[in-house]
């Protein structure tokens, strides 16, 4: 068993945000348009869409758009859109080179995750688990998040996995993660599951003194890429070879997009970070437009004061 704490060195004041499942539940709704909004600017990026013409699409006004992405991440929608540009894109790969060679340097005791939500980890290698996840127990529970429905799914020594599922996917999500665990045992739980989901997305409760525990199962290369994913601050990009770089697997790239792709824990272990060399989004397992309102969630987060 491999233990380690991603721990913040500096700590920018973040403002609290969805401090209970009332305001969890506002934020899974208002993310139903930004989705709608993203996929409308996704399908007409040669035109360029004005904010009115995302509002029209997405079924609201301009007015209330701009309420709804400063309620959901904190910016306008003209600065989150510009967050999610080319562009951009490859302005924070390039200022994200300094700050994760330290970050990689000091590993898991250097500057923390998502800033104020610490995790502390062990691993399960396939030799403390039988084959299919025999032996486990899994409870899960569906909760609001900034970014749909949440899957939470707890392993006895933490936090095992986390989906997300558009309207209508909840079964479909959990299939996907039963499929890696085939023989493990299922047991769904709402109230067991419900304070892991607010450690999650409730800021007020990112402390450094209780850390979110996690569990990270897979192979020994597959734990070693997704220690190396928990290093990568929040409002931080990087690439798919610097990551295989960090991992001591330069000449493998292609291994290391296939583990970071079977991440079992979404962004809590940070996989919606990793990006093209040309500052292409590339894929996710949960959508590329979910992936795209991560990042421009976090860009609000990193970018509050």
């Amino acid at each position: 068993m491999n233990t380690g704490t991603a721990t913040a060195s500096t700590k920018p004041a973040i403002r609290s945000r969805f401090g209970d499942f009332a305001e969890l539940t506002t934020a899974a709704a208002d993310y139903n348009i930004v989705r709608r909004a993203i996929a409308h600017i996704r399908g007409n990026w040669r035109a360029q869409p004005e904010v009115e013409a995302i509002a029209d699409a997405a079924g609201v006004t301009p007015t209330e758009l701009h309420h709804l992405f400063r309620r959901w991440c904190g910016l306008p929608p003209k600065a989150f859109l510009q967050a999610l540009t080319l562009d951009s894109a490859r302005a924070l790969l390039r200022a994200s080179v300094s700050v994760l060679d330290t970050a990689y340097e000091v590993g898991l005791s250097g500057p923390g995750r998502l800033h104020d939500l610490f995790v502390t980890h062990e691993s399960m290698s396939p030799g403390e688990w039988k084959a299919g996840g025999d032996g486990l127990t899994m409870t899960y529970g569906y909760h609001p998040s900034p970014f749909g429905m949440a899957l939470v799914m707890l392993a006895p020594r933490g936090l095992a996995g986390l989906a997300f599922a558009d309207p209508g996917e909840e079964r479909a999500a959990l299939d996907d993660m039963k499929r890696r665990w085939p023989r493990a045992t299922y047991v769904e739980d709402y109230a067991a599951t419900a304070p892991t989901a607010r450690r999650i997305f409730d800021s007020a409760q990112w402390k450094e003194d209780q850390p979110l525990r996690v569990v990270l199962i897979g192979t020994d290369f597959e734990v070693r890429v997704w220690e190396k994913l928990l290093t990568i601050p929040l409002g931080k990009l990087t690439t798919y070879s610097d990551l295989a770089t960090r991992a001591g697997v330069p000449k493998a790239p292609r291994a290391v997009g296939a583990a970071v792709g079977k991440n079992p824990i979404s962004f809590v272990v940070p996989c919606h970070r990793v990006i093209g060399k040309s500052g292409e989004l590339t894929g996710y397992h949960w959508g590329i437009t979910r992936k795209r309102a991560m990042l421009g969630w976090e860009a609000g987060m990193a970018g509050s004061g």
